[in-house]
Parts: C-alpha cells; structure tokens; sequence
C-alpha cells in the first residue's frame, strides 16, 4: 500500500498530513499514518479546526469545561487548537528527535482576522508558541505584505515559522528574502540559528481552478491546451527560485552558523478538478528537500496508485516558463490571478474563524451550568 509514499520520502520529499481533529488523535489513527503511512508533520488551518470542531467529536468535556469557567470564545477557541497541537506534537516527537527538528513538525495558524495587522501577527505568534510550548510546533504566518515584516521579527525571535498562502514567485522571494533578514535578526541577538527552522507554503492547486476558468472563459483550442499546466509549472519555477536564494553568498554565511533550509512546501494539493489525476500535484513535484502537505483523500491516492518517477521539478523550469508566457499571451494576468487567490485565501480562512467563533459561541451557551 504505501510503496509509493515510501519512494517518495526516499527523494526527498517530506509527506504530512493536511489536517487535524481530537479524533484523529484519540483514536490512534495519526500514530498509525506516521507508523504506517510515512507521515512526518502534520499542517492545521482555521478550516481544518472549523470542520473539526464544529463535528464535536472529542470536544465535548473541554467545551462544558471552558463554559462553566465562563471563558471567551476567543479565549476557547484558542485553548481548543492548542490543546489539539500539543497532543499532535508530542505523537510526532520521536519523528522530531530522529530528524534533528527538521521534521515531526505540527503547525498552528496566527489568527486569520490580524492578516494586515503586523505589530498584532508578530504578538500572536509568540503567544501561540508560548501557549502550545512544544519545540516541533511551526506558527503559520500568512505572507501578506503585512506578514513579511512579522516573519523577519518572529524567526528573529527564534520561533520557527510556517509562511502560508503563498502564490506568486516575486511574492516567494519576499518570503525568503525575510526568512533570511530573521536569520540575521538572530544571529545578531546570539540566538543558535540550528534551532530554528522554517517551511514556505506555496499553494498550488488554486492556481489551476482560477487560471483554468478563465481560459474556459476564452474557449479557444489554445486556451484549453493550456488547462492544468499553470499551477506546476508556477511551483516548479518557485523550486528553482529556491535553489537560487540557498546557494547565494548570503545564505552560504548563515549556513555555516548552523542555519536550515526554508524548505519549500507544496500546499493546496488536493485535485479540485476530476478530470486531471487525483495525484498530480503530488508526483508531479517531486524535488529533494520539499514538503508535500495532502488531505487525507491525497495521501490514500498517493499510496494506492501514485506513480513517483524520480524528480518531477528541475530540468523543467525552461518548459514551465513558457506555459506560462503562452498563459499571459492568452490575456489572462499572472499579477491579477495571484492577488485574488492571495485576498481569497485571507477571506476564506477569516469566514472559518468566524465560523467557529460562532458555532463555539453556541456551543458554551449550551453547556453553560444554571445559576443557582
């Protein structure tokens, strides 16, 4: 069954799980994917927990306890993840342990409505890190404009990052650019660089449904010649971005103080269109030194019938470029597509949280005890 994820990590590729909920935990079955499966972190979002515990599967005595402490929904909602990353992270210590931190990872997201708000993201961040106190924890911190000032002080600070809702390439080299100036920050404050890692999240399948739609829109043979080729070819030229940045005097100067890679992770890599292979967005990028973040459906596809071929990134950056000149030829706009999916991916995790906010809020008034 997982011959296929076994190849995989066997080049390079770090396999975690897109997703989280108490049941997973309490039940064994993330024990059983990291024994059995080859998963080595485990990535969260304000979705992921808005599904999780909007089910109320596990949550019931924590949610009866946080009420009759007459806690905030805030104040709950945060006591809930945490808890729920805690008992992550310490199932994946042992994977921590034997990779020297680099994996065995969990992350916990800043909370989705402070995206364009710098000085509150940098001061969530080490609340988070503080709250959930595990060494394997990543806080996710989304690389809005606003975000890479944040991510600079809190890898500056030590605390190791997850940079999400990556799009564009010139967006990704901001990324790097401020994992880098945190580095730096921390040297400077005489921090161990070897004790700080770092992965960026550059999402993928997105790319395709939005860069797809519009060459539907245009209708020519051209146009749908070019449907589902946008969102590989954009990530594999994000690879080569990678190997440009980490092999650059600059990077060389931290790497021999001990610094780590910012690895490149591959994110929002479930197929959203049933006519392109349940698979693609796992096979088709295959590169020493990545992460590939799957939903669960993924992952079982992956081990079922996933075909890894070896490395499916570098010697294509050539042909990746011109699929997406042939995209801008077409009229659609790269800056324009990347921005909206950037602005969607903000919205869409805020109305998670405010989703959970709300479903939260109801349950504490549910299980409120009587006065009396």
């Amino acid at each position: 069954m997982t011959d296929a994820l076994k190849r995989l990590s066997d080049e390079g590729v770090a396999i975690w799980l897109d997703d989280l909920s108490r049941k997973r935990i309490t039940s064994g079955n993330l024990a059983e994917l990291i024994d059995q499966s080859h998963v080595v972190g485990v990535t969260t979002n304000p979705s992921i927990f808005q599904k999780a515990i909007s089910s109320g599967d596990g949550y019931e005595q924590q949610l009866a306890d946080l009420a009759a402490r007459k806690v905030t929904v805030d104040e709950a909602i945060r006591m809930i993840t945490t808890a729920d990353v805690r008992d992550a992270a310490d199932i994946l210590r042992p994977v921590f342990d034997r990779t020297d931190g680099q994996d065995g990872r969990v992350s916990i997201e800043v909370d989705p409505r402070l995206a364009h708000d710098t000085v509150a993201t940098i001061a969530e961040a080490k609340q988070l890190a503080w709250l959930v106190d595990r060494p394997n924890t990543l806080i996710k911190i989304p690389a809005t404009k606003a975000g890479l000032p944040a991510i600079a002080e809190v890898i500056g600070k030590g605390i190791s990052v997850n940079v999400t809702l990556i799009f564009s390439l010139e967006r990704y080299r901001a990324v790097m650019d401020a994992y880098l100036t945190g580095l730096e920050k921390a040297r400077a404050a005489g921090l161990d660089l070897s004790e700080i890692h770092s992965v960026a999240s550059f999402f993928v399948s997105r790319v395709d449904t939005e860069i797809d739609k519009r060459l539907d829109a245009l209708g020519t043979a051209e146009a749908k010649a070019l449907k589902g080729k946008a969102a590989l070819a954009n990530a594999r030229l994000a690879y080569e971005a990678y190997e440009e940045v980490f092999s650059s005097d600059r990077w060389a100067a931290l790497e021999r103080l001990g610094a780590n890679k910012q690895r490149p992770l591959w994110a929002s890599t479930g197929v959203k269109d049933p006519a392109y292979k349940d698979t693609l967005y796992v096979v088709d990028l295959v590169a020493p030194n990545t992460v590939n973040t799957m939903p669960e459906a993924t992952l079982e596809a992956t081990a079922d019938h996933g075909e890894v071929t070896g490395d499916t990134v570098r010697g294509t950056y050539e042909q990746a470029r011109a699929e997406l000149d042939a995209v801008a030829k077409l009229g659609i706009s790269y800056d324009d597509v990347v921005q909206l999916l950037e602005d969607e991916g903000v919205e869409k995790f805020e109305a998670s949280w405010n989703d959970l906010l709300k479903s939260t809020e109801a349950e504490l008034e549910r299980l409120s005890p009587t006065e009396g």
